[in-house]
């Protein structure tokens, strides 16, 4: 029984996405990969896939057994470099979630720039609508906004970054500009349905003076995006990032709104659960985040990015 090397053939047959493929890259025969692997689910006492002779089909185990697996061979194959220090620079598997707006915009071409620099580091990227759990997904790093609210994980901030109440000249010029929060109860109001939040329910503060207001409007979403054009196109009032709008603004596309007035806090934080003793990939990473972000988030190309 070898329990590493059952992990690796099963990572390379879901990888390969046959037992044939698989096979052939390890030089057996196709009817020894399904021995093998016959024989571990029968020792795990489970069914890790379900497969035919032109199909393979991964379980909800086999998805548990992937995940976790994946990682200890990353963990397995970093730990052997370091050891023998054969190579210097961080090796192995990186699974990352973040939102599908901030992940396409600014994640997805840092990793571009990251597995460039250092081409022995894997990169899984999961863009979500909204957070997802770092203990249950087995993600080594999720992108986060705002305050930390679980003890559990440790947080970098990456960006400091703002929210902003907004609005196009095209609707304040039919609809008025608010001078205070609670005027905005009489505004159409572009709401954002997401995370657990109370839905419509704005918060906003100014020194020690604190007000909530009720908003609502025709138009809400679950995604960002989407009530950013909204925004842009006239139709109401939103709340969005500064990263987000920061070049509509300048072009003068958008104007914010209430500026004595501040809202929650929107930094954004790389959450990752190890501690002090971080693996060479993942702090590599997060370092290159760090110097990156707010350099690319200078100098962003103009135009709508869904």
């Amino acid at each position: 029984m070898d329990p590493i090397s059952d992990l690796a053939l099963f990572e390379l047959v879901v990888r390969q996405g046959s037992l044939t493929a698989a096979a052939r890259e390890l030089g057996v025969t196709t009817p020894a990969v399904s021995k093998r692997l016959s024989q571990l689910e029968k020792r795990l006492g489970v069914r890790l896939l379900n497969r035919t002779t032109r199909q393979i089909g991964v379980t909800t185990e086999g998805e548990l057994y992937l995940a976790q697996g994946s990682r200890i061979l990353s963990d397995i194959a970093e730990l052997e470099q370091t050891v023998s220090s054969s190579r210097a620079e961080p090796a192995g598997l990186l699974r990352v979630n973040a939102s599908f707006g901030f992940g396409r915009t600014y994640i997805t071409p840092s990793i571009s720039q990251f597995v460039e620099r250092y081409p022995s580091v894997e990169v899984q990227l999961q863009l979500t609508d909204r957070p997802l759990s770092l203990h249950e997904q087995a993600f080594d790093l999720c992108i986060r906004f705002g305050e930390m609210p679980d003890s559990r994980v440790h947080a970098r901030r990456l960006v400091r970054n703002r929210r902003f109440v907004c609005a196009s000249p095209a609707y304040l010029d039919a609809h008025g500009t608010p001078k205070t929060p609670r005027e905005l109860a009489q505004h159409k109001c572009l709401v954002l349905r997401e995370n657990d939040s109370a839905y419509g329910t704005w918060h906003f503060a100014r020194g020690k003076q604190e007000e909530t207001v009720k908003v609502r409007g025709p138009l809400s979403s679950n995604d960002g995006a989407v009530v950013l054009r909204w925004a842009l196109d006239g139709y109401g009032i939103a709340i969005r990032s500064e990263w987000e709008i920061e070049r509509y603004v300048g072009s003068g596309d958008l104007v914010k709104l209430l500026p004595d007035w501040s809202l929650p806090n929107a930094d954004i934080f790389a959450v990752y659960l190890e501690g002090h003793q971080l693996s060479a990939r993942l702090r590599s990473f997060i370092d290159f985040l760090a110097d990156s972000l707010p350099r690319m988030m200078g100098r962003v190309a103009s135009g709508y990015i869904p």
